[in-house]
């Protein structure tokens, strides 16, 4: 399986599809990974269809990367930084970027910081309050929570804990640390200021995004999609997620 250096830690990445495509970095949510984000859900295989060079990472912390026991390892320009180091390592220069709940995280964030990095971007899962790691109070509960608390009964906590207990792969006191790492949100002048083409795309019955609209509305060059009856688990491998991204990402709409 290949990997790259990113300053002394190993991070696992895949490549799909035409050599010769238009690139597009896939980067999976937190307690997930690249192979169960965006391979059982079909993606790599509808982008690889429609002619994409399909690039995926798997985020420090997770998947068959390393797993540091350091909160100060996750930082989310370090987790960021991580993408672009893949993109040098490939030689690409710039890309489609697709991304969810803290892949759109870190997507956002490239979006602001190297805006010539990338092309169509497509985020999904997060609102304007960028997900669950730009709140201090709730990434404690999460933590708490991987670490083995049972006391915490704050329904996010326990919807990560159980969808990441469910994964022999996963280290939970790496995913912990992650959640516990340096994930200050963007500012709104920051947001205002992105120019990139983005799609926002959340299930509307997912509480960590529901306030999506209202991030789109702020990009210069922004729309939301909704995918009707899904939440935050669910929505990954909807028919209606594939539906709006696509024609976006080919430039269609």
């Amino acid at each position: 399986m290949p990997d790259f250096d990113a300053g002394g830690l190993r991070i696992h990445y895949v490549t799909a599809g035409d050599p010769g495509g238009r690139p597009i970095l896939l980067v999976h949510g937190y307690a997930s990974d690249y192979e169960l984000n965006w391979v059982g859900s079909r993606w790599q295989e509808t982008l690889s269809g429609h002619g994409f060079r399909v690039i995926g990472i798997d985020l420090r912390g997770h998947g068959h990367s390393d797993k540091p026991h350091d909160p100060a390892a996750y930082s989310l320009r370090s987790m960021a930084g991580d993408a672009l180091r893949l993109l040098d390592h490939l030689d690409v220069a710039r890309a489609d970027y697709l991304g969810y709940s803290m892949g759109a995280r870190i997507g956002l964030l490239l979006c602001h910081d190297h805006p010539e990095r990338f092309g169509r971007v497509v985020i999904a899962g997060i609102g304007l309050r960028q997900g669950t790691s730009a709140n201090p109070a709730k990434a404690q509960l999460i933590a708490r929570r991987m670490r083995g608390d049972t006391t915490v009964d704050d329904p996010e906590a326990v919807m990560f804990y159980n969808f990441a207990s469910a994964r022999p792969i996963n280290d939970l006191e790496a995913l912990a640390c992650c959640i516990l790492g340096e994930h200050a949100a963007l500012r709104e002048d920051q947001i205002t200021s992105i120019q990139t083409p983005i799609d926002v795309i959340a299930g509307d019955q997912d509480v960590i995004a529901r306030d999506a609209p209202a991030l789109a509305a702020r990009l210069p060059d922004g729309r939301y999609d909704p995918i009707p009856g899904r939440n935050h688990n669910n929505a990954v491998p909807a028919r209606d997620f594939k539906a709006a991204a696509i024609p976006f990402l080919l430039g269609e709409r």
